[in-house]
Formats: C-alpha cells, structure tokens, sequence
C-alpha cells in the first residue's frame, strides 16, 4: 500500500528518518538493521496488544455467567461484532503508516486501545444492556486494525531478502495476543474466580500505556514512505487480489473465529465450567500462532500453493473429526480435531501470505519484466493487495461466528456450523488447485510470449 523513495524532507522532528535505503548493504550493516530490528521490537509488541484488546470478548464471555441474561447466540453475537469492525478497520489503518508515520501510528492505535478497555472496565457487570456491549464489543474491535498497520509499518524497514522473516516474526508475536490474553483470563478465573472481570481489564489498562509509551520513545518514522493510491487501485482490480483474499478467509479467518468461539462452544455445548473451557481455550490459538512462520517455511522449500493445497485438505479432514464428534457429544474426540485444526489454520496462514508476493512476481515475469524492475512490480502490488487481503480474510472470523450463532439458536450445537466450515474447505482446495496448480491443457506456443500464463505452483 505504499511506496519508498528519496523524496524531500515532510517532516521536521527527531523521530523522522529522512534517508532509508534497507537494500544498500553498506547502509544496512551500518545503522540500518540495527534501526529496524528496534521498530520491529516496539512494533511487535503494540500489534501483540492490540491482538488481546481485539479478543477480549472471547475471554469475557466466560465471565458472563446466566445473571448477565445473554444467550449463547447473544454471545456469539458480541464477538462476531468484534471480529467485524476489526476487519473493517484494517484498510484505513493500512494508510494511516504513510499519512502519519509509522512511529506516530502506533502510538495513536495503541492509545486508542484504552478506549475500549477503559469502557469494557465501567460497564463490565451484571444488568448492563445488550445494547451497551454490543457498542463496546465494536470498540474492542479496533485492537484488529493495528496488524494492518504494524506490517505496512515494518514491511518498510526491511530488505526484500530479510523481509519474510521480519514479517512472520510480526505477524506471530501479534498472533500470540490471542492465547496470552486468554493464559491470563484463565489466571484471572483461577484465582480471583469468574466473577472478577475487572480484574482482566485492570491488567490491560497499564499494559497498553507501556507500549504506547515505548513506541513513543523508541521508534521511527520513515520520511520517505508514501501512499501509492495507484497500486491500490490496480491491486484492487487484480483478480488475484480476492482470489487470495477467499483463500485468506480460509486460513486467518478460520484462526480468528476459532479464536473467538472456541470457549463459547466448550461451555454451551459441552457444558464446561469457565475455568475448564479457560484451560482448554489457549491451547489451539497458541499452537497456531508458534506454527504460523513454520507454514512460510515450508512455502519457501515447496511453494505456497502446494502447501496451502494440502493444508485446505487437512482443514478440511479435521473437520470432519470435528463433526463427528459433535455428533457423538465426545469432547476428547472433538479436541482432537479442533486443535490439529488450529495447527492447521497457523500453517496455511504463513503459506497464503508467503504466496502473494510470488504471485505478483510471476506476473511481472509472465509480462517480460526481468531484474529489478521485475522485482519492483511484484513489491510494489503485493505491497498494495496485502493490506485488501488482511481485512477481507479476517471477515472469516465474522462468518464462523455467525454460523455457530445460527447453529446454536436452529440446533442447539454447533455441528452445521462445522458442516458447513467443511463445505467451505473443500471449496478452497479446489479453487487452490484450478488457479494456481492446475496445468494449462493446451500450453502456449513458445514464440507467443504474450501468450504465455505465470507458473504458479511455487509461488
């Protein structure tokens, strides 16, 4: 979504770096590395909170026993808010790093986080309305955006050689959030029992001031970035940019809504108290978000979309073991599907991810681009649909809340939900297989470069 280069100075002020040039080698083993990996530290852990703040409900819920009056579709309701306005957000989000500086953003959208939190602190008791959390649950949902930010952010500071890595370590230390939040929710239940909300909320409240306060006095903006409205407005009209975004939905989308529901489903269908769906809830989102620079990896050695093929598979696979167990109401039998499910999820996110730039940069081969400018064109796209593809993958934490929610008022359960994440799965695959792996039946003649297709399968 934007672009580097050596404009003019924009800005006066201390924290703003004028000249930034990651790929001269010179410049990054003499200040550059060192100016990144310290953005990316800062960086990581605002993302890191605005992932628990995003998720937060997930945890409430278990708090929120009968004398709250919500129903489990109430509840499945309240995080699905959540999840909604957390995909919404991340497009503006992903311009406000060139509007503003990546350094000031992170401390607007971490300080935005004690919004949320300071409310949830007011209200969080017995007798307040529906109404009234549904408000806040739209609230909490801006702790979704700052993933968008943070890796446009932090996508700028690194070489194209370093930046996989740089990414997924990112984009894991705001994953791990999810699970943190919940460890400490399950402490919190453990402890001062499940009638002390506050006590969660009183522990995210100086957190979110340190890491505003940290990015404040450790990081940097880049001077040079700047919004690229043109490629946004190409990517956005790249067929590749929503096939990805479906794929995205499948993968991130499938983490957060697990996320999200997991707990819910452990106690309204197999009847767990708080603190046993509380020990039980960490462990898959933990799982998922450790494993997420694992499916890179293997992206890297084997190509993104044969990686994301069998892992829609897998998905796929469990998922059937999840609805088996549903069926026969056996819990060690549906945790055995749900958190290998959970792995999954992890993997196919760092595959789907690692396949956009690839793609982008088989187009530009595809077009007779080669070097240089080859590798511009596919920085410069991928660049542009990552921040589209965040905020329409995470609406698939939207979709699998609103199918348990309608699973639950229609059933009781929330086995169709899971029949129909199924259905979707196999979709998945198939789009995976025809777009990307598929071999042309009839290969272009070899002296018609423009009739040539981009190879896919590695990316």
């Amino acid at each position: 979504m934007t672009a580097t280069s050596t404009a003019p100075p924009r800005r006066g002020g201390k924290r703003w770096i004028e000249h930034w040039d990651p790929e001269d080698e010179v410049f990054w083993a003499e200040q550059g590395e060192r100016t990144a990996r310290r953005n990316l530290l800062y960086s990581v852990l605002a993302e890191h909170i605005g992932f628990s703040v995003w998720t937060m409900f997930s945890v409430l819920a278990l708090f929120m026993g009968p004398e709250y009056g919500l129903t489990p579709a109430d509840k499945f309701f309240l995080v699905a808010m959540a999840t909604l306005v957390g995909a919404v957000v991340r497009v503006p989000y992903t311009f406000a790093v060139a509007r503003f500086g990546g350094r000031n953003w992170t401390v607007i959208s971490a300080s935005l986080l004690l919004i949320p939190a300071g409310t949830l602190l007011v209200v969080m008791e017995p007798g307040t309305s529906y109404g009234t959390f549904l408000a806040v649950a739209a609230l909490v949902g801006l702790g979704g955006g700052n993933f968008a930010s943070s890796m446009t952010n932090i996508n700028s500071f690194f070489p194209l050689r370093r930046k996989g890595w740089a990414l997924g370590l990112n984009a894991g230390g705001g994953n791990i959030g999810v699970p943190v939040v919940q460890l400490v929710g399950l402490l919190v239940i453990g402890t001062a029992g499940d009638g002390q909300p506050r006590v969660l909320l009183a522990v995210y409240l100086p957190l979110i001031v340190i890491a505003a306060t940290l990015a404040a006095l450790r990081m940097d903006n880049l001077a040079p970035v700047r919004n690229d409205t043109g490629a946004a407005v190409e990517a956005a009209r790249d067929p590749h940019t929503w096939i990805m975004s479906f794929l995205y939905i499948g993968t991130f989308g499938s983490f957060i809504g697990y996320s999200f529901a997991f707990g819910l489903v452990l106690q309204n269908q197999f009847g767990r108290t708080p603190l046993e769906a509380a020990s039980l809830t960490f462990v898959g989102p933990l799982l998922g978000s450790l494993v997420r620079p694992v499916g890179g990896r293997l992206a890297d050695l084997y190509g993104g979309a044969r990686i994301t093929l069998w892992n829609f598979l897998g998905m796929a696979a469990f998922t059937g073991l999840v609805v088996t167990a549903s069926v026969q109401k056996s819990l060690p039998l549906y945790l055995a599907g749900f958190i290998p499910l959970f792995l999954l999820t992890g993997l196919g996110n760092g595959s789907t991810y690692k396949m956009i730039p690839g793609i982008y940069q088989a187009k530009a081969v595809a077009k007779g681009l080669t070097g240089e400018e080859a590798a511009a064109y596919g920085r410069r796209l991928s660049g542009a649909s990552m921040g589209l593809i965040g905020a329409v993958g995470a609406l698939g934490g939207l979709g699998i809340n609103l199918a348990f929610r309608q699973s639950f008022l229609s059933y009781g359960n929330g086995t169709m939900a899971c029949v129909s994440f199924l259905a979707f799965y196999a979709v998945c695959f198939g789009v995976t297989w025809a777009v990307y792996l598929r071999r042309p039946l009839v290969p272009a003649p070899a002296a018609d470069p423009a009739a040539q297709q981009p190879a896919y399968a590695h990316v």
